[in-house]
């Protein structure tokens, strides 16, 4: 995880908020899982069409923000048929706090 891509990740309001709402899922997409197959468990998963729904922003927009937020380490995703899941890469946002901790 390289810091500068984590802030530029978190400098831009919408992927802030999906990051906090990805904290708490399950009060702020409380449909989520409703694609997944009922043997698969993806624990805070999020479909981007529940996320997409919820920032009020287009598929393609939403779609960016989520691969850039992955590429900062800040998100993990799996995909299950036509659907894809994120979720908080809670150990590198805990990596990324520990850093502003010390280095900063």
């Amino acid at each position: 995880m390289e810091p500068i891509d984590v802030f530029k990740a978190l400098s831009n309001k919408t992927r802030l908020n999906i990051l906090k709402w990805l904290k708490e899922p399950e009060k702020h997409f409380p449909k989520q899982g409703a694609h997944l197959p009922k043997e698969v468990s993806y624990k805070g998963g999020v479909c981007v069409g529940d996320i997409q729904e919820k920032a009020e922003a287009s598929q393609s927009t939403v779609s960016h923000y989520l691969t850039m937020m992955q590429k900062a380490g800040l998100l993990e995703s799996v995909r299950y048929g036509q659907w894809t899941y994120y979720r908080r890469n809670e150990e590198a946002i805990r990596q990324f706090a520990e850093y502003l901790k010390t280095e900063i």
